[in-house]
């Protein structure tokens, strides 16, 4: 069993590293975001690319009812850091219980 317990605490440390580093790819396009960046610049394409799957669905149910502020950023950030709370963390003790580690 002691393999399944590696595997789980293997993939949750993963899991956790892609969602740091998607957090931040999230405060980047943020921060382009206010300075109106060149559409056409590769950085700003990927960044957009990337982050505007997650940001859709958020703006379609909230809209910008704050203005002209957008907070679904905002609202992503709040859902990594409750995966990386509580969803990763949960996985990483299941695997020590099943004896990984």
């Amino acid at each position: 069993m002691f393999i399944v317990g590696d595997l789980i605490i293997t993939v949750a440390k993963i899991l956790d590293i892609v969602l740091e580093v998607y957090k931040w790819v999230v405060i980047i396009a943020a921060l382009i975001s206010w300075v109106s960046p060149d559409p056409y610049n590769p950085i700003v394409r990927f960044l957009h690319t990337v982050t505007e799957p997650a940001f859709r669905p958020i703006r379609r149910l909230i809209g910008y009812r704050l203005g002209p502020i957008d907070i679904s950023p905002l609202i992503v950030i709040l859902v990594i850091i409750f995966a990386q709370s509580f969803l990763i963390r949960s996985l990483i003790k299941l695997g020590y219980k099943l004896g990984g580690g």
